[in-house]
């Protein structure tokens, strides 16, 4: 049985009431999904609070779910960036600081490929929030900035200084690395 159709049997199950449908649903995809909260929280507490909202959310929803449309799996991430992206919107206020883009330079791939996903997703947990919010939107999720502008309520120029505010931090973040583990490994 492929994963689909595994899928397709669960959500199926978890309609017609089966608890066992429910939890096997929430084992197979908390972690996955439990990544994309902590993107977009400040901290872990946070994330898994937006992890229980998301699956409220999907488990409210599966008779929503329409498999000609895409995988469950991309249909319970959006439902999680929702509701991320909802709390920022209720909790949030972006300052509206407009700069002039700038290019950016990234001649460190030597030092992205020494770093391991824990410690590339904890230098962009470190981010401000409002710079971390976009990156993920923009570089993690697809996001064009128009989008991000319509989804934060912020305009189009905020979201692209805050995307190079966010990159030229986290190059800066990298290069530091980079150095220090030139020093000690080289």
């Amino acid at each position: 049985m492929s994963k689909r159709e595994k899928n397709i049997e669960l959500i199926n199950k978890a309609i017609s009431g089966k608890q066992s449908a429910y939890k096997a649903l929430y084992d197979m995809y908390k972690n996955n999904l439990f990544v994309v909260c902590l993107r977009y929280a400040k901290d872990r507490s946070v994330a898994q609070d937006y992890l229980q909202d998301t699956f409220i959310n999907i488990f409210r929803n599966l008779k929503q779910f329409d498999e000609l449309k895409g995988a469950f799996e991309s249909w319970a991430k959006r439902i999680a960036i929702n509701v991320c992206l909802a709390d920022i919107r209720k909790n949030t206020l972006y300052a509206v600081n407009i700069t002039k883009a700038e290019e950016i330079q990234s001649n460190d791939i030597d030092a992205l490929s020494n770093l391991s996903l824990e410690e590339m997703l904890a230098m962009i947990q470190d981010l401000p929030f409002g710079y971390k919010t976009v990156f993920n939107m923009y570089i993690i999720d697809g996001f064009s900035h128009k989008e991000i502008a319509e989804e934060l309520e912020i305009s189009i120029s905020t979201s692209k200084s805050q995307l190079m505010k966010a990159r030229n931090l986290l190059q800066k973040k990298i290069t530091l690395r980079k150095q220090f583990y030139n020093k000690d490994h080289g």
